[in-house]
């Protein structure tokens, strides 16, 4: 007797036919023809030298080695499916959704995602980057405690700027709310470098407008009173974007002085890319959260994803 397996065909002809004990309803189950199978089975014993079956005028009868095979058989089959539905459970395994603003997004979590990715290369996760989130208590066709991005659909994460104030959602503080003035090293160098802070007044300031949104003072207008040089700084003139992450890309490339949120541009200061021109900073009330459900804060990714976010951070010395 051969070593070899036989074809796998064959083996499901035989499986069908020994069960049904017709090779037309074999057939059919397996949508091909009963000749088909009679062929298959045929080949089957030719490959194992063994009969399978009795044939009769009006009936199918197993043989001993026929009958004693088939249970082993359907026992492999069904371990067969268990494996191909396994597969299948992996190719389709939701995937981790993760929603953040534009400039989080950029300045923040493009440059560390490879760490996490690295970390956990069997989450399958999905970045998404938008302003808009809405929640059950806003929206009353959500079920109730839905996270949602208005552009995106469901999401298993968010992470959002503002006051720490989202009902209906777990919150956590990622940062706190740090603003400095930021610029290119090149702007203090030459014979307008900046070295006091009324040396703005002689470049270009670059604005955030969306800060306006949530308090009545921009940052600059804030930082100059502070400083005492409203009256001799226009902190309205200048360059106005709305992402942070825009306002700093022109900050780096020399275009200006920009004032934002100190994590925003810790890789840009780590690089080298910016500096910070002057001592004084804010602290506003204003900063990043992260925003979940509590059935997410039961999903395994969410639990890796939320561990490695901190660790980030408490890697910052000086940002968390």
């Amino acid at each position: 007797m051969s070593s070899s397996l036989p074809p796998l065909n064959s083996l499901r002809a035989f499986e069908a036919a020994a069960r049904h004990l017709s090779f037309k309803k074999a057939a059919d189950e397996l949508y091909v023809t009963p000749a088909a199978i009679s062929h298959q089975i045929k080949a089957l014993e030719d490959h194992l030298n063994v009969r399978l079956f009795h044939r009769g005028n009006r009936a199918l009868v197993l043989t001993a080695v026929g009958q004693a095979s088939l249970d082993k058989l359907q026992s492999g089959f069904n371990l067969l499916i268990a494996a191909v539905d396994e597969m299948r459970s992996f190719d389709t395994a939701p995937i981790f959704s993760v929603n953040v603003t534009p400039s989080f997004a950029n300045k923040w979590l493009m440059p560390r995602l490879y760490h996490f990715v690295a970390k956990h290369p069997d989450i399958e996760v999905r970045i998404t980057a938008s302003t808009k989130l809405v929640g059950s208590k806003t929206m009353t066709v959500l079920q109730d405690r839905e996270l949602v991005d208005v552009e995106h659909g469901n999401i298993d994460v968010a992470v959002r700027f503002g006051s720490g104030d989202f009902p209906g959602f777990e919150v956590e503080k990622l940062f706190t709310g740090q603003v400095v003035t930021l610029c290119s090293p090149t702007l203090l160098k030459g014979k307008q470098a900046l070295k006091k802070p009324i040396d703005l007044a002689n470049v270009t300031l670059l604005h955030v407008d969306p800060i306006y949104q949530i308090q009545q003072k921009s940052y600059w207008e804030i930082w100059l009173e502070a400083m005492g040089i409203v009256d001799k700084v226009d902190p309205v003139r200048g360059m106005h974007f709305n992402h942070a992450y825009m306002a700093l890309e022109a900050a780096v490339n020399g275009l200006g002085v920009a004032i934002t949120h100190t994590m925003l541009a810790a890789s840009d200061i780590g690089a080298g890319r910016l500096v910070i021109p002057f001592e004084k900073s804010l602290t506003m009330d204003f900063t990043y959260y992260l925003i979940y459900t509590q059935e997410s804060a039961q999903n395994p990714s969410f639990i890796a994803f939320r561990q490695w976010l901190f660790e980030e951070i408490n890697r910052m010395p000086g940002f968390n």
